[in-house]
């Protein structure tokens, strides 16, 4: 009965971990993408790279924004690509906040 006391308290400091890696990740990124499209970067790489990290942060709303303008960005680019990373993106999340969508959330 003890250890089920505790599960609330142990899934609330996990959620807190998460949300502070979210954030972490929120000022990692986003001086890369910032950068990527200011400077109208091509380099496929770099982009292809980005979206790869941004991924698997995208259920923050706000890394979310950043995976959406660097795929609308890399559309011009290489539509093909940017495709598949919105497909990875419904994959890995759903439908729901679709980073292909020019609506927020």
């Amino acid at each position: 009965m003890a250890d089920d006391a505790r599960l609330p308290r142990e899934f609330a400091a996990l959620a807190g971990q998460i949300g502070e890696l979210h954030e972490r990740a929120l000022a990692e990124y986003a001086p890369l993408v910032s950068h990527i499209l200011a400077s109208r970067s091509r380099d496929a790489c770099r982009i292809e790279r980005t979206l790869d990290g941004l991924l698997d942060f995208c259920g923050n709303g706000t890394v979310l924004e950043l995976y959406r303008r660097l795929c609308r960005h890399y559309h011009g680019i290489d539509p093909a690509a940017a495709a598949n990373y919105v497909n990875a993106y419904r994959t890995m999340y759903g439908r729901e906040g679709d980073p292909s969508s020019d609506g927020g959330g």
